[in-house]
């Protein structure tokens, strides 16, 4: 059985205060899904320490060390949307409305996503790997579409066993830049990863995050189906 390609272009890159318009836009433009990126963003301990920097050593030490290991609990920096605008773009179109959690615990986002009307659920194998099947029957079971995402240092074997066993994974979601930030350049290296994925699993769709307006054409015709980027909404069609 083949794969369709298809465009998913990333919202992260949209004029947020008209997120209806610039979904419909790309939809009338062809996209094929809507990529939501997802993520829960960490304050960082640098900026803690400019606001206590008038507080006494002893308590500033104590206060610091205990925030520490609460923001290194969250997966990157950058913090975007959630449950809430799911809901209020699916009131707006009908489209696939393809989340990807950049977050420390997915499981805790299955079901307000669920209820928002999200179309599928692609959380990181990094953080999944002592619940994963758990976490795929979940949302199974909130009639979401299950993929994983690894990030460009994660090894590729690390999401086999989501997709060989019974309660798999629909799609791989093969990171080209760095979790976190939106308009990263396309990492070229990471194509193998994509290479070696579409061998294994001819039928599997494979989502290749961030290749650039100029790769499109290449890329397409190459080893992913599902291509997106935050930049496609500024350098395609704007």
């Amino acid at each position: 059985m083949g794969v369709t390609p298809k465009i998913a272009p990333s919202m992260l890159a949209s004029d947020f205060a008209n997120l209806a318009s610039e979904a419909k836009r790309m939809l009338d433009f062809g996209a094929d899904w809507l990529h939501m990126d997802i993520m829960d963003g960490y304050v960082s301990l640098l900026s803690w320490t400019s606001l206590l920097k008038d507080f006494a050593s002893l308590s500033f030490y104590f206060f610091s060390t205990s925030c520490f290991s609460h923001f290194h609990r969250h997966f990157v920096p950058n913090l975007t949307i959630g449950a809430p605008v799911i809901e209020s773009l699916r009131k707006q179109t009908k489209a696939f409305l393809d989340c990807h959690l950049m977050v420390t615990n997915p499981i805790d986002y299955v079901e307000p996503l669920g209820k928002a009307g999200a179309s599928g659920f692609t959380f990181h194998v990094e953080v999944s790997k002592e619940n994963w099947q758990e976490l795929i029957q979940k949302i199974k079971s909130k009639a979401m579409r299950p993929g994983v995402a690894l990030k460009p240092g994660t090894p590729i074997e690390e999401v086999y066993p989501l997709v060989d066993s019974e309660n798999l994974v629909e799609m791989v979601l093969v990171m080209t830049v760095e979790p976190g930030f939106g308009g990263q350049k396309f990492m070229p290296e990471m194509v193998d990863k994509v290479r070696v994925l579409r061998k294994k699993y001819p039928a599997l769709d494979i989502e290749n995050v961030s290749i650039q307006i100029s790769d499109i054409a290449r890329k397409m015709k190459c080893w992913s189906n599902i291509h997106g980027h935050s930049c496609l909404l500024k350098k395609l069609w704007v």
